[in-house]
């Protein structure tokens, strides 16, 4: 095929403008290992194009990757840097054969003739259930703006994905606890009554009471959670993990990470001062004083590592998939909670290990374009993902 020929058909796919005819023909052409050089090139030189034709199909722009450059091609796969999203679309074009411009073509033009493909799993969204004193529990990510509850002489405000507790009046009686969590596949964020600001990762869970009194703020954990600890020396903040470990502060920023399937209870300090304590549980007593980038893993006793990779940990919080130096297990681990799926291993686990960084609102499917690209095989059984 003519390279004129190629950009002319890739300039019309980004315009969406292609014919019946020319969708056969791209399609034809995408699925052509002769042509990827020239269809990349085109793509490339018709970047600045996309910034408005780039289709409002969000979740797949972010499945970027690099062509393979390692010395070890069979155990390290490269993703692209983050960059622009017309940079992004462009390799996601090339690589995805097709299924982009299949999915987002007008729906009065005939598709080829395909094979059928197992429905995709939308990657996960801001939601959370909250529980109340009573025990009657709340759907955060069904509602809309405004006052959603009163709990002894507060008010639950929802506002642009975050809760938030507004004095409204003197509490009454003793203290009473709420808890938000969040099932597989969602993610929220909480304003504590003190101001504290939490984001809860996917999977996980926060107690705490609807008005801070007495000595010290004392919440409860389990799974992943960033906080960013409103200051007040008189009131010392403590997170209970797990009933495993305790992490005191006066105010800062740390995370802490205490999933029941991963190896370790882990906290990372980003900013002030923490003292993190293990508990009991098999762990043995002990506790440590953590510094700005140091991090505490509690196993069956304390390890603290210095100069912990915070991109790394912090990710999940900015909407991202962190893979730098990760295995294949760690990285079916976090798409489990995420997409809401089961990970199952015909063969055991493939040693293989990652680099890069991608957005976390590709679909199910987009990601497997991209882990396809190693010599790993998946199949997809409902809501099963089988690695092969």
């Amino acid at each position: 095929m003519e390279n004129t020929r190629i950009y002319y058909l890739a300039g019309q796919c980004l315009k969406k403008s292609l014919s019946s005819t020319e969708q056969a023909e791209f399609q034809q052409l995408l699925q052509s290992p002769d042509h990827q050089e020239t269809l990349q090139a085109a793509f490339e030189e018709l970047a600045g194009e996309l910034d408005t034709t780039a289709p409002q199909d969000e979740a797949l722009l972010p499945l970027l990757q690099r062509a393979l450059n390692s010395d070890k091609p069979a155990h390290r796969i490269h993703f692209l840097p983050r960059r622009s999203w017309a940079a992004a679309s462009i390799i996601l074009l090339v690589l995805a054969a097709g299924t982009y411009f299949l999915v987002t073509h007008k729906k009065n033009t005939p598709p080829p003739v395909i094979a059928a493909k197992p429905v995709d799993i939308a990657p996960g969204r801001e939601g959370a259930i909250l529980t109340l004193a009573d025990g009657s529990k709340v759907a955060l990510d069904s509602l809309s703006n405004g006052v959603i509850a009163k709990q002894n002489g507060t008010q639950l405000v929802l506002a642009n994905g975050q809760l938030a507790y507004d004095p409204a009046g003197a509490p009454t009686g003793e203290a009473v606890y709420n808890t938000m969590s969040t099932p597989k596949g969602r993610q929220f964020r909480i304003a504590l009554p003190d101001g504290t600001q939490v984001w809860l990762n996917a999977a996980s869970s926060i107690r705490y009471p609807t008005l801070f009194s007495g000595k010290e703020r004392i919440v409860e954990v389990t799974g992943e959670a960033y906080f960013e600890v409103a200051k007040n020396p008189a009131m010392p903040f403590r997170v209970r993990v797990n009933n495993k470990a305790e992490i005191a502060v006066l105010g800062t920023h740390f995370n802490v990470n205490a999933y029941d399937n991963e190896q370790a209870i882990t906290t990372t300090l980003l900013e002030g001062s923490v003292r993190v304590a293990a508990l009991a549980g098999g762990h043995k007593p002990g506790d440590v004083i953590l510094r700005p980038g140091q991090q505490a893993q509690i196993e069956t006793t304390i390890r603290v590592i210095e100069n912990a990779n915070i991109d790394k940990v912090i990710a999940w919080k900015n909407g991202l998939f962190y893979f730098d130096g990760v295995s294949l297990a760690e990285i079916m681990r976090q798409m489990e909670r995420w997409y809401d799926i089961e990970v199952v291993y015909e063969k055991g686990i493939p040693d293989i290990e990652f680099e890069g960084e991608m957005t976390k609102d590709v679909s199910l499917n987009g990601l497997l374009v991209m882990l396809r690209r190693t010599d790993i095989h998946f199949r997809l059984e409902g809501r099963k993902l089988i690695v092969q």
